[in-house]
């Protein structure tokens, strides 16, 4: 039972259906108290840089605690954090300063934990039976989990509102659903979350606890910037979502305004997350039997016509078909790629590479939104549309023809399963081989 999938599954799940629910929730409290929706704009803006801020040292953390422990604590402190939003408003009152206190606590310590849950993944991957396509299995249900959790989050909390209203009560509802999440957590087998432990490195490596902390970040960007496959599935994602984050929060909701159905809106979002769920769950039932290259091609091939019909604007239910086929062609190379990452990736840092590109994916559609604003304004929504399937295209057509991704199939040794402890410093950790032609820089 401590093995099992289905708890790593629920404890994901639940982490993330608290933070739908409280992404719905804050900024209409913040509305609530303050009436000012410029309140609302600055908090989340806070929170965003502050998860990506925090994105920069999370990995650090997670190589050198246990990976167990730093989920369930980030659940307990994010919990908390959402129940201190009542006490404060009964003795203080709760004003900006108080609201941006406790986002930015919330945000800063789900980061380590969300990085700390995905290492816990291929730990139980290793630790249960073996077999042929398991690791694509699990990372697919990941994938599908995430997907359900993007439209069933957001959504439960509006219904939550609508039932119980801005009161206390349903403030102790969100962060149930964290403390729930961290209590799942502590049900996993133990020696998922063991950390290797360090090699001393050789005579004259760095010495002292800062200089080796900005070591081991260094050391974790270097391996990202050299790996060519996981830079690549790095900048693959980093382009598709920057993109993405350009459509979903201008392009498409002045495209629906203009077309006066602004209620569509949204459906965009619903079109992506319900293809993607068809898509993981797909590809997780033909793991181990349909290529992965074969998948990643036909998931380049979907993006590239999905952003051509987004991009396009032919007509509404154009925009919400092509949104729904990226979904479902995308999510299946999605998760090949998060598989190849994790096999390229050794144990002992791979908290600090999933940190580094977690903070590259956050930081990627901070420079794209304001540029294509500025081409819609400039030219008009139909060149920027047009802008944005060009790059989505270009990411696409570079990502087939990477040498990177040509032999997404070859024999994989991964990281050997953690045992009863951690490995010992006379025999350190050997990264994974990855038997991808001149896969390293």
């Amino acid at each position: 039972m401590r093995r099992s999938a289905a708890v790593y599954f629920a404890s994901y799940g639940l982490s993330l259906l608290g933070k739908g629910i409280a992404s719905v929730v804050m900024p209409l409290l913040v509305l609530d108290r303050t009436g000012d929706v410029l309140a609302a704009g600055v908090l989340a803006t806070a929170a965003t840089a502050a998860s990506a801020a925090m994105g920069l040292v999370s990995g650090l953390l997670v190589d050198r605690v246990d990976r167990r422990t730093v989920a369930v604590a980030s659940d307990l402190l994010a919990a908390l954090s959402v129940a201190a939003l009542p006490v404060v408003d009964a003795f203080w009152g709760l004003d900006l300063a108080w609201f941006l206190l406790l986002a930015i606590a919330g945000a800063v310590v789900r980061v380590p934990g969300m990085t700390a849950q995905e290492t816990l993944l291929p730990a139980l991957a290793r630790l249960g039976p073996a077999r042929a396509g398991r690791l694509d299995r699990l990372v697919a249900t990941r994938e599908t989990v995430g997907s359900v959790l993007l439209l069933a989050g957001p959504g439960l909390g509006g219904l939550l509102v609508g039932l119980l209203g801005l009161s206390p009560l349903l403030m102790l509802v969100t962060a149930a659903t964290s403390l729930l999440a961290a209590l799942t957590t502590l049900m996993l087998d133990p020696r998922a979350g063991l950390v290797p432990r360090r090699d001393p490195g050789p005579a004259g490596a760095p010495t002292g606890a800062v200089r080796l902390a900005l070591a081991d970040l260094a050391a974790g960007w270097r391996f990202l910037g050299r790996t060519r496959l996981v830079l690549g599935a790095t900048l693959v994602t980093s382009m598709l979502v920057a993109v993405l984050s350009a459509l979903q929060s201008t392009l498409m909701p002045a495209y629906f305004t203009a077309e006066e159905l602004p209620e569509l809106t949204g459906l965009t979002l619903s079109a992506i997350a319900a293809g993607s769920i068809a898509g993981s769950a797909v590809y997780a039932a033909s793991a181990g039997r349909v290529r992965r290259r074969t998948w990643f091609v036909i998931g380049m091939a979907g993006t590239l016509l999905g952003f051509g019909a987004v991009g396009s604007m032919a007509s509404p239910w154009v925009v919400l078909g092509g949104a729904a086929l990226l979904g479902l062609t995308y999510a299946p190379a999605s998760a090949v790629l998060g598989v190849l990452t994790i096999e390229a990736t050794p144990d002992a840092m791979r908290g600090r590479v999933l940190g580094a590109q977690n903070t590259v994916m956050l930081a990627a559609p901070a420079v794209s939104s304001a540029p294509l604003a500025a081409v819609a304004a400039a030219a008009g929504l139909p060149a920027a549309g047009a802008v944005v399937a060009v790059i989505a295209g270009a990411t696409a057509i570079a990502a087939l023809v990477a040498p990177a991704f040509r032999s997404l199939d070859a024999p994989r040794v991964e990281d050997p399963a953690p045992a009863g402890s951690a490995p010992d410093d006379s025999a350190p950790e050997e990264p994974a081989r990855i038997a991808v032609p001149d896969l390293h820089a």
